[in-house]
């Protein structure tokens, strides 16, 4: 199935011309949901909240903002769609309940949005922060890395790392000059009580960690150079070696997918890249 996209663009005789370009339809197994769009109504603690727009839907999940008298919120609803005919479910809710832990977690730190509740087998739900995610040369206060940094050592000193630092977009800047963390998927928390105390776990912990120092330096290096010294600036360009060595091993099939999505949507037209719309 292919959908024709007319894409206007200026000549030099201020008349428009239109080029015509096949956009192919995303593969369901591509997606987190396959073909089924997010619920127009929700209900997390006791509390109803109706459909306003999607914010992205990839493999792993798919994110949309909602609207209840209690205001607006963030609704994630995990994987559901087979993988290669298997069931794939039982990813998504094993990773709802991994994020919904680490919320509970970490439901007094101000940098955390607070969490609002589960939302079916596969959803969490939690508060939306007025703000934008992080771009290059954005403007920020002064204070705002000190609170991030300060954010991400609590998060450390409770076991957890958040290990996706690397993705500017899971940092919100809050309208209130703020720094937020959302999106803990992929963050590491592993209790005493599942083995979270082991030695390989704890080396894993403190790789996982010091993962995060580099990215948050690295990040405040893009944003707010001016507040590093000449030693953090060359700290930040010093990757760790399991930093190297993820890249090295995820790559592959990074490429391919990005490859598969540029034939799939030449013209980003559908805006989805993994991030955040």
């Amino acid at each position: 199935m292919f959908t024709a996209v007319a894409l206007p663009y200026l000549l030099d005789t201020n008349r428009r011309r239109f080029t015509i370009v096949r956009v192919k339809k995303i593969p369901r197994s591509l997606l987190a949901l396959g073909p089924t769009a997010p619920p127009k109504t929700i209900r997390a603690a006791d509390k109803e909240f109706h459909f306003v727009r999607l914010l992205k839907h990839d493999f792993f999940a798919a994110t949309a903002v909602y609207q209840g008298d209690a205001g607006r919120v963030i609704a994630k609803f995990g994987r559901t769609e087979p993988i290669l005919g298997l069931p794939a479910q039982w990813i998504g809710r094993l990773l709802a309940w991994h994020e919904a832990t680490i919320y509970a977690a970490l439901a007094d730190l101000e940098a955390v949005p607070a969490f609002v509740g589960r939302c079916g087998p596969t959803g969490i739900v939690h508060e939306f922060i007025e703000g934008a995610p992080l771009t290059p040369g954005q403007s920020v206060p002064d204070a705002f890395f000190d609170r991030l940094r300060e954010a991400v050592d609590a998060l450390h000193a409770r076991g957890m790392a958040y290990v996706d630092l690397e993705k500017r977009q899971n940092v919100i800047a809050g309208d209130d000059g703020r720094p937020y963390l959302i999106d803990f998927q992929i963050s590491w928390y592993l209790p005493r009580r599942y083995g979270g105390e082991t030695l390989p776990a704890r080396w894993l912990r403190r790789r996982f960690q010091e993962g995060d120092r580099y990215h948050l330096l690295k990040l405040q290096r893009r944003i707010r150079r001016d507040q590093l010294t000449a030693e953090q600036i060359r700290q930040s360009y010093r990757k760790p070696f399991h930093v190297k060595l993820h890249r090295w091993l995820t790559w592959p099939m990074l490429k391919t997918r990005r490859t598969m999505l540029q034939r799939l949507d030449p013209t980003h037209k559908r805006g989805e890249r993994g991030s955040a719309v």
